[in-house]
């Protein structure tokens, strides 16, 4: 019975090409899209699941409030949060702090290896977290002062094939360590990427007789809690604010900048976590669940041209299953027969998506950043993807059509009564309305990603980031010699006529400001008025080098002996004040952590992150000898002999330490990477999307030429023109597109609203861009079908009429 049903699919396939093509091609594209992006984001989801104790770790989030209002939100925040709550809970079993620390140099006979990605861990990071040691003592490793694990790639760089068990290294030509573990690389689906961990001990060691262990308002330790099985951790986290009371005292709420503390899982933090001091970049839940939406959209659009395809068909089919009705065949026979078909085109489509997914797999990670390998083709989530949709598909696509062709009588249709009926016809209009609703969803959406892009970078920064190189900040050197070498190495820069201006700052346009600092308030003010601000440490040069306006007062001056003394803001900042004119701000005095600091100078506003963030109260202090970023300030032409020139006078005055470069612009768009990327795989699927139902439309238009062949032909005997027959073909496709339009286009407003919202310097949803997405959907619909349309009525009405 098996081999007649898939005979008679083959006959029925062969013999019927176009509908085949059509299908198998529609369905391949289909599933090949959905594939890649259930790929994509079964990575995205990925992340962090592999840790044993996974369900039970739980980072510490802390929000920082002024006067009740939420000001800040760290991932990395007090250091002494973590052991006390183990301290004062038993549900806690253990804890593990994190703190970054800066870039690491080792110079191995003249060779400067750099480590970048380095933190002080306490010693039971491997007791929660299961990265694998390949060697050393899990328990012991990260136990002593002047410690250090790293991981295997930065051992055979460091060592080569020699045991780098129990060997000294010397850090920044400074402090010896000794390695006490070897880690395996750490995988690229976790929130923590880390190539040196050195023992948290060695960290309290440096910072003596200061304590960070009962440092409430210290911020900048990511802290991580083991809870014991059965813990509720929202029950926890109401047990917190007693303890934080009870250890921080009046510290804790002097400023009017009280924390609250939350328990975040360790699976959340990579798809939802986007705050102060976090380990790494972060993806978006957001953007997974979008491209999710478009796999649904691609793939069930393809579904739905294969049952418009077959229902359309149903007439020509109709007495086929008249006469095997009346010779005995049941329902359920006709019904598997059919099954059969839908499970044969959906194994064909299958196979060519394989092909397509392979030959498509270096685009998509071009266009989403991705490292996806053809590896993925042999992994169990791959392949169970594939059989769902394959077993969806199957019945999704050929169950209804299979018992509308199977519910014919086979009377009516052996007498002809069944050729001029309607059924499916409704259903047919409405399957083809969705597929363009949601291609003009897609559409949109796209369109309007892309203006946002465009319109972040078009406009204004508050700055000039233009021609600006930036070199990274020095790692040795930077002891009480550092304020002359860098007096010297500005004046021999500043000798070459091709450099205009270079200043040092803790941070640079494009970076999160992670200095923040809490309690800030006009001198003599109530202590409850304390803000909390974004401080950026600068030497003299910092506005003249980056053209930053000053709305009121003056610039640092070398003249002004107290402008050491001396701060800077930006008008959000006097704003938070409680000034509205920057004039009256001058000349006030700031208590800053104990400091009182008098306003020489108010700047305005700029964007010193993407326009995705909003404008933040700023704090620019003057520090002279300010350790940080090298900014220069280039003429435009000579660029490389300019950079040749800074290579040598930077390995003059700073020997030692890497010279690393780039140029603040590129620096500055690279934080629109992500929205473009994002852009780019959204237009590419629906691309595919609109491709996909093109060609249902393209099935569809052929069959309906062909049943209306009749009537062309007769239209044109009695005078029709041949653009009042394409009027007449085309006027039922555009109906349906306007109807379409018309159905999605609230949806399509509401949604795109709400995703712009996200970013607080926005483009509008422009009324122009959904009515140009319908018309291009309306003129991509008549192109698809003007092929069938203009051959039928170009046709000979004689033959037309000859053919019955």
């Amino acid at each position: 019975m098996i081999k007649n049903y898939l005979t008679i699919a083959f006959r029925n396939l062969s013999r019927h090409k176009a509908f085949s093509f059509i299908n198998v091609i529609g369905l391949s594209i289909g599933i090949a899209a959905c594939l890649l992006i259930l790929q994509y984001v079964d990575f995205e989801l990925s992340y962090d699941n592999f840790h044993t104790k996974g369900d039970r770790i739980y980072r510490i989030k802390q929000d920082r409030y002024n006067e009740g209002k939420l000001s800040t939100e760290w991932a990395a925040g007090a250091f002494a949060a973590a052991n006390s709550f183990k301290d004062a809970f038993t549900e806690i079993e253990d804890y593990v702090k994190l703190v970054r620390t800066g870039t690491k140099i080792v110079n191995r006979d003249g060779n400067i290896i750099k480590i970048e990605r380095v933190y002080f861990a306490s010693k039971s990071f491997f007791k929660l977290f299961s990265y694998p040691l390949l060697s050393g003592n899990a328990k012991t490793a990260l136990q002593e002062p002047n410690t250090a694990v790293i991981s295997e790639s930065l051992a055979q760089k460091l060592f080569g094939t020699t045991n780098p068990m129990g060997k000294d290294l010397r850090l920044n030509q400074d402090r010896l360590f000794k390695i006490t573990g070897v880690f395996k690389d750490l995988p690229d689906n976790t929130h923590l990427k880390a190539d040196m961990l050195l023992s948290y001990e060695t960290f309290i060691n440096q910072i003596k007789p200061n304590t960070p262990e009962t440092a409430w308002q210290w911020d900048g330790c990511l802290s991580y809690l083991l809870l014991k099985p059965g813990t509720d951790p929202k029950a926890l986290e109401k047990k917190f604010p007693g303890v934080v009371d009870k250890l921080a005292g009046e510290d804790h709420k002097k400023y009017n900048s009280a924390a609250i503390y939350l328990l975040q899982p360790l699976k959340d933090i990579h798809l939802y976590s986007h705050y102060m001091m976090e380990a790494e970049a972060n993806g978006d839940g957001t953007t997974v669940y979008l491209l999710l939406g478009i796999a649904f959209f691609i793939v069930v659009i393809a579904w739905v041209n294969y049952i418009n395809l077959a229902t359309a068909r149903a007439i020509n089919r109709a007495k086929e299953v008249g006469v095997r009705k009346s010779v005995g065949s049941q329902r359920s026979q006709l019904v598997t027969q059919f099954l059969f078909e839908s499970a044969l085109l959906n194994g064909l489509a299958v196979i060519l998506a394989l092909g397509l997914v392979v030959l498509v797999l270096p685009l998509f990670n071009a266009l989403s950043g991705q490292h996806l390998s053809i590896s993925l083709l042999i992994s169990g989530t791959f392949w169970l993807s594939l059989l769902i949709l394959f077993v969806v598909g199957t019945f999704f696509s050929g169950l209804y059509p299979a018992f509308v062709l199977s519910a014919f009588k086979p009377v009516a249709v052996l007498k002809g009564r069944m050729v001029t009926t309607r059924q499916g016809i409704a259903l047919r209009k409405g399957l083809v309305v969705f597929q363009f609703a949601a291609s003009l969803f897609l559409l949109v959406g796209t369109a309007t990603v892309f203006r946002q892009i465009q319109f972040m970078r078009e406009q204004k920064l508050g700055m000039n980031i233009d021609q600006t190189l930036v070199i990274n900040p020095p790692i040795i050197g930077t002891d009480s010699t550092y304020m002359r070498k860098l007096e010297a190495f500005k004046n021999e820069l500043l000798r070459q006529s091709t450099i205009k201006s270079i200043t040092a700052s803790t941070t640079i346009p494009g970076q999160p400001v992670d200095w923040n600092a809490g309690g800030i308030k006009l001198h003599g003010a109530d202590e409850k008025q304390g803000k909390q601000y974004r401080v950026i440490g600068v030497d003299y040069d910092y506005l003249k080098t980056y053209d930053l306006k000053i709305v009121a007062g003056r610039n640092f001056a070398k003249d002004f002996g107290t402008d050491p003394k001396a701060v800077m803001l930006n008008k959000m900042g006097i704003q938070q004040l409680g000034f509205t004119d920057p004039k009256q701000a001058i000349g006030n005095q700031i208590d800053f952590w104990g400091e009182v600091y008098t306003i020489v100078g108010i700047v305005d506003n700029f964007h010193q992150q993407s326009l995705r963030e909003t404008y933040e109260p700023l704090v620019i202090r003057l520090i002279p000898d300010v350790r940080g970023y090298f900014s220069i300030k280039l003429e435009a032409n000579q660029i490389n002999a300019s950079i040749a020139s800074i290579q040598s006078s930077w390995k003059q005055f700073f020997p030692g330490n890497p010279f690393e470069y780039f140029f603040l612009n590129e620096h500055f768009n690279e934080q629109y990477k992500a929205d473009q990327r994002f852009g780019q795989v959204f237009g590419f699927f629906t691309s595919l999307a609109i491709l996909v139902a093109c060609l249902g439309l393209f099935g569809l238009a052929m069959f309906t030429t062909v049943q209306r062949t009749k009537e062309i032909g007769i239209r044109k005997v009695l005078g029709a023109s041949i653009p009042e027959i394409l009027q007449l073909l085309y006027k039922e496709f555009a109906i349906l597109i306007l109807i379409a339009f018309v159905v999605s286009v609230p949806f399509i407003w509401y949604t795109t609203n709400r995703w712009l919202e996200t970013y607080a310097f926005r483009t509008d949803l422009s009324w122009w861009i959904v009515v140009g997405a319908g018309v291009t959907t309306l003129l991509i619909a008549l192109l698809t079908v003007s092929f069938q349309a203009i051959k039928a009525a170009l046709a000979n009405p004689v033959t037309s009429l000859r053919t019955e």
